[in-house]
């Protein structure tokens, strides 16, 4: 079953931000996930979230997000 993963991120240190985008897209994509949105406008429909950077990753399975999260290639990322 497909799994998602959801972050709503703030970026504190735009030099890290550039290292992290370097090296997470190498880490997701070996273990078959994908970007589905990246940043980009946000338009709240409902409620009161007010995220600063939506991103949405896709992975084929539950077990890839999570060897993904705890990988070693995501930690040099992080």
């Amino acid at each position: 079953m497909t799994a998602y993963v959801i972050f709503d991120v703030t970026v504190n240190d735009l030099q890290g931000y550039e290292d992290y985008k370097k090296l997470a897209p190498l880490a997701i994509s070996k273990y078959a996930g994908k970007y589905l949105a990246r940043g980009g406008k946000s338009e709240i429909l409902e409620g009161n979230w007010n995220p600063e950077r939506v991103v949405i990753l896709e992975f084929e399975n539950i077990e890839n997000a999570k060897n993904w999260i705890e990988s070693p290639e995501y930690e040099k990322a992080r």
